[in-house]
């Protein structure tokens, strides 16, 4: 049983670092095509109309979102969320008793 746990938390692992290296590779791949699409644009009108900063907008975008994703942050519903929420409402649910209670 805990040989098949062990190897349960291995495969998170695993999975988890594949999808940090293709969040890496995504990065670099966003880091020199921009680079390149910045040296075409100086190249060819020399700073003058800055178009290449559409294409960097863009893909930067979607790379925040993969950061958020394979990363797990999220400022709203965090892993912990549902938990807390849970217990918020437990405590207030039994303070309400409480208080309906004191005619005892």
């Amino acid at each position: 049983m805990e040989n098949l746990d062990k190897e349960n938390k291995y495969i998170k692992a695993k999975e988890r670092v594949g999808k940090i290296k293709k969040f890496y590779g995504n990065l670099l791949s966003y880091v020199v095509f921009i680079s390149f699409l910045a040296g075409l644009n100086y190249y060819t009108d020399g700073w003058r109309n800055p178009w290449f900063l559409w294409a960097a907008f863009g893909w930067g975008i979607g790379i925040f979102f993969h950061a958020l994703k394979v990363f797990d942050w999220n400022p709203f519903m965090g892993k912990d969320w549902e938990e807390r929420k849970i217990q918020e409402y437990m405590n207030k649910d039994s303070k309400a008793y409480k208080k309906t209670q004191h005619w005892e």
